[in-house]
């Protein structure tokens, strides 16, 4: 068996809006080219995805919301009818052949899974998902497919098995976690900033699941501006308790990086510590409660060239057993990207802290962390 295998192909980068919209699948192929260039990443890890099928796709979806998608992408849906649907909206504009670019990145996802359940591989990523936003009958906040709930319910019905879910995107992870509220084989977790300032505006402490659901649905919802040290204890600590009390078989994590700095949509104010830190603890999870069994995709992250590539690579650096490397970036990834760069071009693997800015709130921040997270122990 595989230790872990990378689910990538070019063919990913056709997921595009348009040139101007802040979700870039570029993203995806900077994370692989840093990961080759400094050999942590070899061609025989990486596999090639497969497509979603119809039938894939309406385990979460429904077929009118497919067919619309279908129909949106080949310019026969009027603009009255995709709104309906969250299509063409300024978050989620039709872009030429969406149906078929979306069921690649669904089948990336499952081609992970299967790597992962089919007993190939003990772990897997697919950078290219985490479209989290998206639900069963709309598109919304970028995401027109949920991968992530398409590749959980196959997980349920193909091999009938219990899956955590962990969701680190700045953003809540509502879309997933709505598909599954009334489910109690699935735990959706989420850690994100509060929905005061952010879209979608839920991941509510009280959103705890519906009928059977009811205790499944956990979030923890974080004060604007919070710092590594808060993020880490409170994440660590009431993940811990979850997976404890729900005694998952397997692993699926979102990996959002939006939750950086230096990303230009949100507020929270994580460094490359927490970026470090978060999949080496889920990996550490895994092998205590999983054997070892973990999936894991991409998600939010806006900062293409200063955040995403460094803070993904470590997904699959914690996968491989790998520690955080420190110093200079390999010189082949600089010499081909640092010349494209718009903005200042990140040299070393750790962020360079040159721009950070400690937050004068930061002790009330982290009472109030603290507090929210004494709440929602509460529940767990």
């Amino acid at each position: 068996m595989k230790e872990a295998t990378y689910i990538y192909d070019d063919e990913i980068l056709k997921y595009r809006f348009n040139d101007t919209h802040p979700f870039n699948q570029m993203r995806v192929k900077m994370t692989t080219d840093l990961l080759m260039s400094a050999q942590f990443l070899q061609k025989q890890d990486i596999v090639k995805p497969r497509i979603a099928t119809e039938a894939e796709l309406e385990l979460v979806h429904s077929k009118s919301f497919i067919d619309a998608v279908r129909k949106a992408g080949h310019g026969e849906l009027d603009e009255k009818e995709a709104s309906k649907f969250g299509l063409g909206t300024n978050d989620t504009p039709i872009f030429d052949n969406m149906h078929e670019r979306s069921k690649l990145l669904v089948g990336a996802t499952l081609t992970a899974v299967e790597a992962v359940m089919e007993g190939n591989s003990r772990k897997a990523l697919s950078l290219a998902g985490g479209l989290h936003h998206g639900f069963s009958g709309r598109s919304s906040g970028f995401c027109i497919y949920n991968d992530t709930a398409v590749a959980i319910e196959f997980i349920r019905k193909k091999f009938g098995k219990k899956v955590l879910y962990i969701d680190t995107d700045a953003h809540h992870g509502d879309g997933t976690q709505y598909i599954f509220y009334s489910k109690d084989d699935v735990m959706t977790y989420s850690v994100h900033e509060t929905g005061r300032y952010l879209f979608p505006g839920t991941g509510h402490i009280t959103e705890l699941g519906d009928d059977i659901g009811y205790g499944y649905s956990i979030n923890l919802p974080l004060d604007a501006y919070t710092e590594d040290d808060s993020f880490k204890h409170v994440f660590s600590t009431s993940l811990e308790r979850a997976i404890e009390r729900f005694k998952p078989d397997v692993i699926f994590s979102q990996n959002g990086v939006d939750s950086h700095f230096r990303d230009p949509m949100t507020h929270l104010n994580l460094t490359s510590e927490s970026f470090e830190y978060i999949p080496r603890f889920v990996d550490s999870l895994a092998k205590r409660y999983t054997d070892g069994k973990w999936i894991a995709v991409g998600g939010g992250g806006y900062n293409l060239w200063e955040v995403v590539p460094r803070m993904w690579a470590q997904v699959w650096l914690a996968m491989t057993g790998e520690t955080a490397p420190r110093g200079q970036l390999p010189k082949e990834f600089i010499e081909t990207y640092k010349s494209k760069c718009p903005s200042t071009f990140p040299m070393l693997w750790e962020d360079a802290l040159h721009d950070y800015i400690e937050i004068p709130r930061r002790t009330e921040i982290t009472e109030k962390n603290i507090a929210t997270l004494e709440r929602l122990m509460n529940h767990l």
